[in-house]
């Protein structure tokens, strides 16, 4: 059974996830607006993922005995810059979940809650290649500036990415 300030830290984390959900919703019309089916696409990937990492920990929160509390979403922005400026509000929002994982393994430290610690090392790790995947398109972005080609290319590029739910990945 799970400690009231756990449960209350997960039902906030399956906010937070819900609300990185919505943030790359909007960033999917945003790019869909522009003509950039391609970073839309990714955008949309990357909405799936995050609505699947919020279902991952409420099915934990009831595997543990746990209730659901479900808090208030946030409206995202739904206007950026550039491709660029999306990309950099990607990352620096993928920052504060790590931020917010962190605390997390932090709290589950302090209770010594060994099952949720355990649970979270999956987090951990994701949020190690969310962050990478983030740096990667914004470098290629920096690297081809306003070239309409180069956002061209990035653009197809990021058409390829398919949504993988996380059961085929046998999480």
């Amino acid at each position: 059974m799970l400690k009231e300030r756990m449960k209350e830290a997960i039902n906030k984390q399956i906010n937070e996830e819900l609300y990185s959900a919505y943030l790359y919703l909007s960033m999917s019309g945003y790019f869909n607006s522009i003509g950039l089916k391609g970073f839309a696409n990714w955008m949309m990937v990357q909405y799936k993922e995050e609505t699947d990492h919020a279902m991952k920990l409420y099915n934990y929160l009831l595997s543990q005995g746990s209730d659901i509390k479900l808090l208030t979403i946030n409206e995202p922005p739904h206007i950026w810059d550039s491709p660029l400026h999306a990309f950099e509000e990607t990352l620096k929002h993928e920052q504060h979940i790590t931020e917010c994982i962190n605390e997390l393994v932090d709290l589950a430290e302090e209770l010594k809650d060994r099952a949720t610690y355990n649970f979270l090392q999956w987090y951990i790790n994701e949020q190690v290649e969310e962050e990478e995947n983030d740096r990667e398109i914004i470098d290629k972005l920096n690297f081809v500036g306003d070239s309409k080609n180069g956002i061209f290319m990035i653009d197809n590029e990021l058409a390829q990415r398919k949504y993988v739910p996380l059961i085929q990945e046998g999480v």
